[in-house]
């Protein structure tokens, strides 16, 4: 199972995902950092386990005010080793960073209507696509959710209401996608709390998983991600 950290941007800092309540985030107070700048909680990734691909949100870009590509981009310069997932919203994401190396973008359904969808077919599968899900469900194009014409291998399954939350993943949902999509790279995102979550995850067959709330708040250890990171899986 690959362990992803997330790194939610808002406004130059980096801030505690919760629920999907975008207005209410507040810089991440973090056991493992006293900072909430970018290199900082990087860096404190880092002294946990030798992550090789991080996702960051420039939720201020999803949100259409403002953004943070300028931050992003120094990011991704500066770790040319590491590989970075970058959701940037729609329409930033076809600039942004296009001609670096170690940069995927990612594109949130929640950031595309049915008349901007074709845009993603311009990208030949080089990106990961996230699939949002909020309290009341499916979030933007609906034709993203069901054309699979238009997935690429990795699909992100974005459960926003339990981000940031002590409720677990959504594993009915993600046990749905897995088995009737058995060729795709099932990526789930949402409420992960610990590592018994993530045996869970890799039990249906996830094969990665996005987590935040719990590397701050160390109920993801140093240990379990070690042991996560290497333990031999079946298939």
């Amino acid at each position: 199972m690959q362990i992803i950290p997330v790194i939610d941007l808002k406004q130059g800092l980096v801030v505690h995902a919760r629920q999907g309540l975008r207005d209410d985030y507040k810089p991440v107070q973090s056991q493992l950092c006293q900072s909430p700048q970018i290199f900082d909680v990087l860096n404190s990734f880092w002294s946990i386990y030798d992550f090789s691909i991080y996702y960051i949100a420039d939720l201020d870009a999803i949100t259409q005010q403002g953004d943070n590509s300028k931050l992003i981009a120094e990011v991704i310069q500066s770790y040319s080793d590491i590989v970075f997932w970058v959701d940037s919203g729609y329409p930033l994401y076809e600039n942004a960073f296009r001609h670096v190396g170690n940069y995927l973008p990612v594109l949130g359904s929640e950031s595309f209507r049915e008349d901007t969808i074709d845009q993603i077919r311009n990208l030949q599968n080089r990106f990961l696509l996230s699939l949002d899900y909020s309290m009341s469900g499916r979030m933007g194009a609906t034709s993203l959710f069901l054309d699979k014409t238009l997935w690429p291998e990795h699909i992100i399954i974005m459960t926003l209401a339990r981000v940031g939350s002590n409720i677990g993943p959504d594993f009915d949902l993600l046990t749905n996608y897995r088995k009737q999509h058995p060729e795709k790279r099932i990526i789930a995102a949402g409420g992960i709390r610990h590592s018994a979550d993530i045996l869970a995850l890799e039990k249906i067959g996830v094969n990665s998983a996005l987590v935040a709330t719990a590397l701050h708040n160390g109920t993801l250890s140093k240990g379990d991600i070690s042991f996560l990171q290497t333990k031999k899986y079946p298939g």
